[in-house]
């Protein structure tokens, strides 16, 4: 979805975020995540990122495998992706469901001590001045692997989509749509996240979903539902 701010560099993005952790959501630059907030503390954060005039979010994994037992702030993971409110409504009943589109990843430089309900962190977007230019690295992406994993995922699970739209659809988009919707756990979604190129995101997409159907056909695992 086109963005109506040109965020053309890691300057152009603020170094204090808020963030919103929440364990399997993968955001990735150029691509869409819908979101339900509910809870009154990111209520606050999506109208504090509209009066301050910014409307970017960070989205991040909780690490839970280093954070105390039972917290009820747990240890977030060193790389997240800040994501622009691109729509947003209200359902009548307290909650809003917006859109989030990714501008770039970042890493947590530290996280601030904070009057606001939600947290907030200090954060390094440098290390990923490659997300700023659309469809980086397309070329070294193997399309037919990838298309090919796709295809026997889909059948083992008894899946369709549009195979027309995959098929006509840039590798960044692709890569990227298919790494968010991926029905994989925390640590393959941050490793997806924190991959250092397109390329190696897709081959790592493409190496965990292999894996994932060894393993269904060796135990017998019933298909997704």
């Amino acid at each position: 979805m086109p963005i109506n701010i040109e965020y053309r560099g890691p300057a152009d993005l603020p170094e204090i975020i808020p963030v919103f952790p929440l364990p399997g959501a993968l955001l990735l630059p150029r691509g869409q995540m819908p979101l339900n907030i509910f809870e009154p503390r990111y209520l606050s954060m999506v109208d504090d990122s509209f009066r301050d005039g910014h409307r970017l979010i960070g989205m991040i994994q909780p690490d839970v495998t280093h954070s105390p037992k039972n917290s009820d702030k747990p240890t977030l993971f060193r790389v997240g992706c800040v994501g622009r409110i691109t729509q947003l409504a209200e359902s009548g009943d307290g909650r809003y469901i917006l859109e989030l589109t990714g501008v770039s990843r970042f890493k947590v430089v530290e996280e601030l001590e904070v009057l606001t309900a939600y947290r907030q962190c200090k954060v390094d977007f440098f290390a990923f001045v490659d997300d700023f230019t659309a469809r980086m690295g397309e070329d070294e992406v193997d399309r037919e692997a990838l298309l090919a994993v796709l295809a026997d995922f889909l059948k083992a699970n008894n899946l369709k989509v549009d195979w027309e739209g995959v098929e006509s659809a840039p590798n960044e988009a692709l890569v990227n749509a298919l790494a968010m919707m991926s029905p994989y756990g925390p640590a393959e979604k941050q490793a997806m996240l924190e991959a250092p190129d397109l390329k190696t995101r897709a081959e790592i997409l493409i190496a965990v979903t292999e894996m994932d159907l060894a393993k269904k056909r060796t135990s017998g695992d019933p298909p997704l539902q």
